[in-house]
């Protein structure tokens, strides 16, 4: 296998930058292209070591940059290979004269993620454990960190492989009865093989009823805010941000098109949308913009309802509310600050939170709304059974589908083979989440994902 190398942290200005190293070249390409300051060398250095040094360009002896380089060594290594890491400044210019210099010396620039792939071939992570990596790098919230990082330490992937040795077992037992017909094969009863299939079939359908929560905190609560013109829905984003991220004018219909942005509440993650308002459009592009605000309604978790609580309400308003009566929704009476020109209970519409996105008043009711709503007041995330893609969704629901295409044909007398082979279908499907079972296609398509360096 080549030596692979990679910038590893975030382009930009910082105070370190770090060019990654990692096969069976990374030592001897870092001796190369660097010079310990006590002149001590690379290949006899033990592992886990920092040198103290700089940079050099190998064709001429030059020093490139300040550095300290750590020295790891294979199998206790993140890809368990041997690497090298390149501790430079952390400005443009050094790093990638540093990566220059690597790849002159012999590396290959790594594709995206294949440090992480590296990892999982090697056995060091398995197909969970690495997505988790990715999921930690993208995480919007503190509980999304807190999950991945669960799943990181393989509290998941325990889970799984629990119930790949129980189907395995299965498959053992069925199969014997294939090739040896006569015999007394095991100590298990045709009823007990029976509720040993039903009881795997339960436990993968309670992972898959945890997928919702979990996409919820992984990807965050997709939140719209909708409402008709001007009743100050942009106003509420920039409160919620604390930033004026929307452009707030007195003119009606200043939003054309849906703005999206994340927030932190209570630890968990809203995507929350600022949409156009919803009327009759007067222009293309409003009309456009009215249709992108109803798609949003379509793809949203939660809809905030705005109202404007200072003037009377619109046949526009009740159309609104009329197409929330299926969606999860929290309405809302704007410009509380405003002498009111409406009571919510006279309108049908009690229980409405009065908030000002002015001020800010009603804004923490709000946010306690959506929560406990949502997340719940006090709830934590359940450690190590908790699935947050839809990949392993999709593979836990096969496994199932076979399990019960077994058990169906097993209660049915079917010939064995048609037991094993829903059994082996689930058994695969399973393998796919932890990456015992796959192909190269899906591990392009996760690895993909990652960035550069990672």
């Amino acid at each position: 296998m080549d030596t692979i190398a990679a910038i590893s942290t975030p382009l930009g200005e910082g105070g370190i930058g770090i060019v990654r190293l990692s096969g069976p070249q990374a030592l001897p390409i870092a001796e190369r292209t660097f010079r310990s300051k006590k002149g001590k060398g690379i290949l006899k250095t033990p592992s886990h070591r920092i040198l103290y040094g700089h940079v050099i360009d190998p064709l001429t002896g030059e020093p490139v940059d300040e550095c300290l380089l750590s020295i790891m060594r294979a199998p206790n290594t993140y890809t368990r290979e041997d690497m090298a890491e390149i501790n430079c400044h952390g400005g443009s210019l050094p790093l990638r004269r540093t990566l220059e210099l690597v790849l002159r010396a012999g590396a290959r620039l790594a594709a995206p993620g294949e440090f992480t792939k590296r990892a999982f071939l090697n056995g060091r992570l398995d197909l969970l454990q690495s997505e988790a990596v990715l999921d930690i790098i993208h995480a919007k919230s503190e509980e999304a960190e807190k999950m991945a990082l669960q799943q990181l330490e393989g509290g998941l992937s325990e889970r799984i492989k629990a119930e790949l040795d129980a189907l395995a077992n299965l498959c053992v037992h069925i199969e014997a009865w294939i090739d040896f017909p006569e015999e007394e094969i095991g100590s298990k009863t045709r009823n007990e093989l029976q509720a040993d299939m039903a009881a795997i079939r339960e436990r993968l359908l309670s992972l898959v009823r945890t997928y919702e929560e979990g996409r919820l905190i992984r990807e965050g609560l997709k939140t719209a805010i909708v409402g008709r013109p001007n009743v100050g829905k942009s106003s509420l984003l920039n409160a919620l941000l604390g930033e004026e991220r929307a452009i707030v004018t007195d003119i009606p219909g200043t939003t054309r098109d849906v703005i999206s942005e994340y927030i932190n509440i209570g630890g968990h993650a809203l995507r929350i949308m600022d949409t156009a308002g919803i009327r009759e459009g007067r222009d293309e592009a409003e009309r456009e913009g009215v249709q992108r605000s109803l798609r949003a309604i379509g793809e949203a978790d939660l809809v905030i309802c705005l109202l404007d609580g200072s003037a009377p309400l619109a046949e526009e308003d009740r159309e609104i509310v009329a197409r929330l009566k299926d969606k999860k929704h929290i309405m809302a009476v704007n410009k509380s600050d405003i002498s009111p020109a409406w009571e919510t209970e006279s309108e049908g519409l009690a229980g409405c939170l009065r908030i000002s996105a002015k001020t800010g008043a009603g804004l923490d009711e709000l946010k306690k709304k959506i929560k406990e709503g949502f997340f719940g007041a006090d709830r934590e995330v359940r450690e190590g059974t908790i699935i947050a893609n839809l990949r392993h969704k999709l593979a836990l629901e096969k496994a199932i589908t076979g399990l019960e295409e077994a058990g169906a044909a097993f209660k049915e007398d079917l010939p064995l083979e048609i037991v094993s082979l829903g059994l082996r279908e689930a058994l695969a499907a399973l393998g796919e989440v932890v990456g015992s079972v796959s192909t190269e296609d899906i591990l392009e398509k996760i690895f993909s994902q990652f960035c550069i360096g990672k």
